[in-house]
């Protein structure tokens, strides 16, 4: 998860109700934005703005736009990249004074406030009837709803699972084709790769890194069968057993030597070269790691396994990515439905995100011919089957902030001796108040 802004978002969507409010009742939309039936072409001419967020999938984005100008050279989509910090004030700021794209992508977990909030185009009409969207990523069509209304479609998926370095499975005596299927598993594979001195160890957590964490951990207590996140107020964060036992897990990990003491300081700048490094036996992190580890160390054999929970063959995973919407405000909402009619169709799906070997945001397009000449982008597709996005308006107070209840709690089971009931308590109360805010 590459979600670092610089302060809330519902601060945010606050001050734009405000601007909102103050300049009066909002005009009819023009003749425009009134539904039509989508397709994968223009509906009027003229070039489309857009707007995305740096620090996401530039490349595959590109690769999108690129696909959609080359088939509608009437209506090219200009692409502008938002600074990610800057983001969500922009598109607050953008809608208040009606200066904004025809379309944007935006970071999924963020959705759930600007719908609350009204500020995103309700498309629910125009794509009721879209067999596509019956197979498109759950974790993204999740927070792209809200109150039964549709608002987004995925742009792109990143979905965490367990990487384990092949080479050192074998090293340790263990089998290369069966990585671990439960948190015990996992612990003792640890342990026997750790035993291999070296300065190499049997796996990784990325200490002070909050994002980092829900995206990797938050996985193992889902398949734990805990909830996480408070989804607004009266809800109850961190329940279930999982909860405890992951951080157990954790803890145990840490004391016994099994996590490399420079992840007590990780804060996200290099997690995603931890893998690659050769040094790591297994760790939680995203489909984009697979072409990294390859960049950086071409000569290690690794694979890829869903992240486990207590139970064998129990396991889970974090949905992130990013929605394709259109904010309020917008004067060419039919084309902007067109393209994400366009982005899943089954062309674009296989030879745009599949022969670029980035997921498909469609399950039902993972069987392909590219993935099938590519058994590890296979592998990690299958987490889209198991994923989850968390759906709260608060995840940033929650989870992401760098001084939330979230990351104090992590960082209290891992390096500390607390009863981690307490810690566990501690940290559902503050969850409990930033919902209960909302």
């Amino acid at each position: 998860m590459r979600t670092h802004p610089r302060w809330p978002v519902r601060a945010a969507v606050a001050a734009l109700l405000l601007a909102t409010a103050a300049c009066g009742q909002e005009e009819p939309p023009p003749p425009a934005a009134r539904p039509q039936a989508a397709t994968t072409t223009c509906a009027s001419k003229g070039a489309l703005t857009m707007w995305e967020r740096s620090g996401g999938n530039k490349q595959m984005v590109d690769m999108l736009v690129e696909a959609w100008n080359a088939k509608n050279p009437d209506c090219k989509i200009n692409l502008t990249y938002i600074p990610h910090t800057e983001m969500v004030g922009k598109i607050a700021q953008g809608v208040a004074s009606g200066d904004v794209p025809d379309l944007m992508g935006m970071d999924l977990i963020y959705a759930p406030q600007f719908e609350k909030e009204q500020q995103l185009v309700d498309i629910t009409d125009q794509t009721k009837d879209w067999p596509e969207l019956k197979t498109a990523s759950k974790g993204h069509m999740t927070v792209a709803t809200f109150e039964n209304r549709l608002f987004g479609v995925p742009l792109y998926a990143d979905v965490s699972a367990l990487f384990y370095n092949k080479d050192l499975f074998r090293r340790a005596g263990l089998d290369p084709d069966k990585p671990p299927t439960s948190l015990a598993e996992l612990r003792t594979y640890a342990d026997k790769i750790t035993a291999l001195g070296g300065g190499v160890k049997g796996y990784y957590l990325p200490g002070n890194c909050a994002g980092c964490n829900i995206f990797t951990v938050g996985p193992l207590m889902w398949a734990s069968g805990a909830t996480i996140e408070a989804p607004g107020p009266g809800g109850e964060p961190l329940v279930g057993d999982g909860v405890e036992q992951v951080l157990q897990f954790a803890r145990d990990m840490v004391k016994a030597g099994d996590v490399p003491e420079g992840g007590r300081a990780e804060n996200g700048e290099t997690f995603h070269l931890q893998f690659g490094s050769g040094k790591v036996g297994m760790m939680g992190t995203g489909n984009f790691n697979i072409t990294l580890a390859r960049q950086q160390n071409p000569k290690m054999d690794f694979g890829i396994a869903l992240l486990p929970g207590v139970t064998p063959n129990s396991s889970a995973s974090f949905i992130g990515g990013d929605l394709v919407v259109v904010p309020k405000g917008s004067k060419r909402v039919n084309d902007a439905v067109n393209v994400m009619k366009f982005l899943l169709s089954d062309e674009v799906q296989v030879e745009v995100y599949a022969k670029a070997l980035n997921l498909t945001t469609r399950t039902d397009m993972v069987d392909n011919p590219y993935f099938k000449a590519e058994p590890l982008v296979r592998d990690v597709a299958k987490a889209l089957t198991v994923g989850r996005t968390p759906y709260t308006v608060t995840f940033f107070e929650q989870i992401n902030s760098p001084q939330g209840p979230w990351l104090k709690m992590l960082q209290r089971a891992y390096y500390g001796d607390d009863d981690l009931g307490t810690v566990i308590a501690d940290a559902k109360k503050e969850m409990k108040a930033i919902a209960g805010r909302s």
